[in-house]
């Protein structure tokens, strides 16, 4: 698990500006408030948002977008309220965490509900600032990464099966291709085992084509890739905006 003070070298070496005090609180808050809730992994529950704060680091997010990873679990899992939250770190980072929290709570609607296309769409509307979504894919992908620890075959499927459908789609359509892939290997893990094994044997079968063939699959995709999107600037628009 990322220590305190290594999560905040890491993100003052990308933005030289970033709110030190904040993230040094959030990070001591929701250690706190979280306290002795473990999970499913038998891990502290503080290890969660710690790493949610370390993905978004490494997307080199904005302090609010880091110090709103390290708090998004607090209003849905701890005694923490909003109040609690805008009080301490300001509207900005208040804002955030109640926009993760919606977005939390409609996961957890019936299925009748969710609807691949209409459900992706309804989590676009509700994001009305971007980096409320950049934070719940974070949150999505450090939970496929321990999906493993959930007893419950049942609930790990429907959980890969919303992530296939749902949340590797959203990141492709921010320009997020590795997060996609990631995420779209994790779910394929759980629903497919036995074919996801059988991938394995790809990489090298593949070495095996031609130069040729290889350059033309390359040329292929960067072809059909869409344009990768500055995420640090993304953030920093919203951020800007949202002081407006």
């Amino acid at each position: 698990m990322m220590r305190q003070f290594e999560l905040v070298e890491l993100v003052k070496s990308y933005d030289p500006t970033a709110d030190e005090s904040a993230l040094n609180r959030a990070y001591v808050y929701s250690m706190k408030a979280h306290g002795a809730q473990l999970r499913a992994s038998g891990d502290p529950y503080f290890s969660h948002p710690v790493e949610v704060a370390g993905i978004l680091a490494q997307m080199k997010l904005d302090s609010a977008s880091i110090a709103t990873g390290l708090l998004h679990d607090t209003v849905e899992d701890t005694v923490a309220t909003l109040d609690d939250i805008e009080r301490l770190f300001g509207h900005e980072i208040g804002r955030l965490v109640d926009g993760v929290t919606k977005l939390s709570r409609i996961e957890l609607q019936s299925d009748q509900t969710k609807q691949a296309e209409n459900f992706r769409k309804l989590v676009l509307a509700m994001s009305e600032d971007i980096r409320v979504l950049l934070v719940k894919l974070a949150d999505r992908l450090h939970n496929m990464q321990t999906l493993r620890f959930i007893n419950s075959e049942e609930k790990r499927r429907r959980i890969a099966r919303e992530t296939m459908d749902i949340y590797a789609p959203l990141a492709e359509r921010l320009g997020m291709h590795r997060m996609k892939d990631q995420l779209e290997d994790l779910a394929f893990a759980e629903l497919h085992p036995d074919a996801r094994q059988g991938r394995r044997h790809y990489p090298a079968n593949r070495e095996r084509a031609s130069p040729q063939a290889r350059r033309g699959r390359a040329a292929r995709r960067g072809r059909l890739r869409p344009r990768k999107i500055r995420l640090f600037d993304l953030a920093q628009n919203a951020a800007q905006e949202c002081r407006l």
